[in-house]
Order: C-alpha cells, then sequence, then structure tokens
C-alpha cells in the first residue's frame, strides 16, 4: 500500500502567490458607468464616449449639474456647491466623464467631487501668508505668457482655458473665465502673442526645454498645436518640448476620437525624431479612479507610436493622502504605460485651504510609496517654493519648524542665496498656534525665527 506523501515545504525565497489586492492595478472599470446618472441615461457608450459629446455637455452651472444629477442629491448639496462656487477663484467646467466616475451616494467625501466641485460647507480660510500668484510665475515672465526661471528652461503659457477647471489651480490667476473672487489675467491663444515668445525662446541659447501649457493644450486647435510644436523644434538651441494637458485624465475620448489633435500630435512627435530630439507629454492624474478602460484605449493610442507620457500629480487631502490609493495610483499609472513623474505638495491656492496637507505627510507618504514598484516609474516628491524658488525635494529644506508649520528652502541654481517659505495649513496646527498666525507681529517673529534657524545651520 503506497504512503500519501505531504507536499514539499515551499523554498525559503519563494514568495507566496499574490494576493487579488496586489493585483488591483489592472482592475480598470469597463462598464457603463455613466447609466447611473438620470441625463445619461440612455446614452450608448458610442454616443457617451464621443469626444465632442464629452466636450459640448460639461457642466458649467449648479443649475446645469441639478439637470444631470437630479434627485440623486438633495437640493442642500446643491445651495452647497452653489455658494461654493462664489468663493471660489475658478469657474465651473466638468466632463459628463467625471462626473459620472463620482459616487453619488457619498458626494462629500468623494475623491473627484473634492477636486472639481466646490463645497461651501468644507471652506477652511486662506493661509496668512498666500498670495495669488504664491510661485511668482509672473515676475519671471519676460513677454506675456512666457515663465523663464529655471537657466535652461522655459514655461510657455500658450492659452488660458482648459476641457475641464480644477478647483485647486495654481494659474487661478489666469485660467478660465472671471470669478467673482479674481479678474483673471488672460493669455489667449494669439499667434502675435505667440510670435513674441518665439522671439525670445531663440534669442536665449541657453534655453533647451520648453514645457507648453497654459491653460490646457488639449483647447488649443490642431493646426496651431503643430505650429507651436514645428516652429520650436525648428530652433536650433531647443532639444525638448513637454506638452502639458489633464485632458487624458478628465476626457480621454479625445485621444481616441479626435484624429485631427492627435494626428497633429503625433506629427510633431515624428519631426522631433527627425531632427534627433524628444517630445512627451505631461498630464495630471490625481486618483486611481480616474484611469478607466476607455483611458487605456486613448494612451495606448499613443504608446503604439512611442510617445512619452508622464504624469503630475498633486496631493490633496481626502483624495490621495493615504498610502493605499497613492500606492494604486502609481502602480495603475505605470500599467497604463504612464510614468509617474512627480507629487507636488499642494501650492498655496486661494480658496482650497482644505486641500493642502503638511510637508511632513507628504514626506511620511513618500516613504510609503517609494519600493511600491520599480525606481524609475516612483514619482518624486516635491514642493513648488512661495516666492519663485522652483521645484525642491520634500526632505531638502534647511529648517522645517513642525510646531508652527513653517518650512524654510534654498534653491542655489535658481536664486542663489535667497530663502523660500513653505507653510503647513494653519488649521491643522494646535489651537494656541494658530491664535498666533492670526496676529500679524507674532506670525512675524514666527517666520524671521525660523529663517534666522535655516540661516545659521551649515548648509547640508
Amino acid at each position: 500500500m503506497s504512503q500519501v506523501r505531504e507536499p514539499a515545504a515551499p523554498s525559503p525565497g519563494l514568495r507566496p502567490p499574490a494576493v487579488p489586492a496586489a493585483l488591483s492595478h489592472k482592475d480598470l472599470r469597463g462598464d457603463d458607468f455613466w447609466r447611473q446618472l438620470p441625463a445619461y441615461r440612455g446614452l450608448s457608450a458610442q454616443e457617451f464616449h464621443d469626444h465632442r459629446f464629452q466636450s459640448r455637455n460639461c457642466v458649467t452651472s449648479v443649475a446645469k449639474l441639478q439637470e444631470v444629477l437630479g434627485d440623486l442629491v438633495p437640493a442642500s448639496f446643491y445651495q452647497d456647491v452653489g455658494q461654493g462656487v462664489l468663493r471660489s477663484t475658478m469657474s465651473l467646467r466638468i466632463s459628463p466623464y467625471i462626473l459620472s466616475l463620482i459616487d453619488w451616494s457619498h458626494p462629500v467625501e468623494d475623491p473627484l467631487r473634492i477636486q472639481f466641485l466646490p463645497l461651501a460647507s468644507r471652506w477652511v480660510p486662506d493661509h496668512p501668508e498666500l498670495a495669488l500668484d504664491s510661485l511668482h510665475e509672473q515676475e519671471h515672465s519676460p513677454v506675456p505668457g512666457l515663465t523663464h526661471r529655471y537657466a535652461d528652461r522655459a514655461l510657455f503659457l500658450a492659452l488660458d482655458t482648459c476641457p475641464v477647471y480644477c478647483r485647486f489651480c495654481t494659474r487661478s490667476y489666469a485660467v478660465g473665465l472671471d470669478t467673482p473672487k479674481v479678474e483673471k489675467v488672460h493669455f489667449g491663444a494669439s499667434t502675435e502673442r505667440w510670435d513674441q515668445a518665439f522671439a525670445y525662446i531663440a534669442s536665449r541659447p541657453e534655453l533647451e526645454d520648453i514645457v507648453v501649457s497654459g491653460g490646457d493644450v488639449y483647447n488649443l486647435r490642431p493646426e496651431h498645436l503643430e505650429h507651436i510644436g514645428r516652429t520650436l523644434l525648428e530652433m536650433d538651441n531647443i532639444r525638448r518640448l513637454r506638452f502639458a494637458t489633464k485632458g487624458p485624465a478628465v476626457m480621454p475620448q479625445k485621444l481616441v476620437g479626435d484624429e485631427a489633435w492627435v494626428g497633429a500630435l503625433l506629427r510633431v512627435v515624428e519631426r522631433s525624431r527627425q531632427l534627433h530630439k524628444s517630445v512627451a507629454l505631461h498630464t495630471h492624474f490625481n486618483h486611481p479612479r480616474e484611469i478607466t478602460a476607455i483611458t487605456r484605449t486613448g494612451l495606448d493610442r499613443l504608446a503604439a507610436q512611442g510617445i512619452v507620457v508622464r504624469n503630475q500629480c498633486v496631493l490633496q487631502r481626502g483624495v490621495n493622502d493615504e498610502p493605499a490609493t497613492m500606492q494604486l495610483l502609481v502602480k495603475r499609472l505605470g500599467h497604463v504605460n504612464v510614468q509617474p513623474y512627480y507629487v507636488f505638495v499642494h501650492d498655496m491656492v486661494k480658496g482650497v485651504e482644505e486641500l493642502r496637507t503638511t510637508l511632513q505627510q507628504a514626506m511620511d507618504l513618500e516613504k510609503q510609496v517609494r519600493g511600491t514598484t520599480a525606481g524609475f516609474n516612483v514619482p518624486a516628491f516635491v514642493l513648488d517654493t512661495m516666492g519663485g524658488g522652483g521645484k525642491r525635494d520634500v526632505h531638502s529644506y534647511e529648517h522645517y519648524d513642525r510646531e508652527h508649520g513653517i518650512a524654510v528652502f534654498t534653491s542655489p541654481t535658481v536664486r542663489p542665496g535667497a530663502y523660500f517659505y513653505y507653510f503647513d495649513p494653519v488649521h491643522t496646527l494646535a489651537p494656541q498656534i494658530q491664535e498666533r498666525w492670526q496676529d500679524g507681529a507674532e506670525r512675524a517673529a514666527m517666520m524671521r525665527a525660523a529663517l534666522d534657524e535655516a540661516v545659521s545651520r551649515p548648509r547640508r
């Protein structure tokens, strides 16, 4: 009679089988998710995923929002949004795609709602040291719509409109329509203004890298996209172009169906290869739920042509400040051939103080994300310093006073000898410290003490 053998013990070096959660980044939503909304309930996939439908049916008012949602949310929610819009620096514009991905059974806590629909009930007072153009982009603007801060690269604002408007936009001083809170500095799509920028760029041989942004290049007409790309590539000094767009995250249907726009982009990329230069698309996903099956279809089209796509994410409270969420986002981006490039600590932006985290939270999160996947697909966690010091690694501060929420940075290659502040949200500090921040003299004393500490420490 044969003996029953026990199964062999696994080798000590053999990893256990992956649990389903470890593969969740591959689970991209491909159902008819838009049918949860009354206004879209009767639409076929072909109708809903038509890029023209998406663009023409963006929600731009509370009344339109109510037409789309009906009684999915109570009247008090619409009132809350209406009051929030009055306080916002950005006008309302949300695509049907994004609206359909929001969990309307819990809209207040939903990470997509948080980014696009302001609620007055969640409003937190702005930081006392906040300014509208906190990064001083206009201060480093030699011609309208061009920022030249770093020696070898510049930011070219080609236009001032976007397919949707994010509540937390760094360029709320210029992007979108005027609001009750802000009269904008406008940079419309103008060939005359572009020619001024081209002339300046061509006159500066140290410039090699241009970020074409706005606004959003998704809103450029195909011929304008191609004109800007080809004009810059033909300059001897320019080696790299980056087209910046949030479009793949909020309206991926354009990558699938807008042959003219995608064709213009492909021709610019092909010309860059002929000239042995590079063109990349930089996009902006903040939450893994923004990536669906239609997103992959659009991005696959770019991948098939060898186009490099990188992601720049903004760290936001309630959106992506939990390790599991950021880890899933990083993995899912890699799965659809998007390289996670940056995670920005939230800029000092008016009207969205409830979205900001502390610098310490950003550093803690970076530790949790590091090692999630291959190093080249792990984003750098950075902070764009107030006052124009540029991007700095979150760990590179000269001094960080956590008690009073004040960090001091230097930026030797951008502004040698200068010091730059970043401030944690006041409402995250102890009550007695919050009181000190409301007193002008006390505020100045706290900032002076932090600066003195930074100046007195030896350089690391």
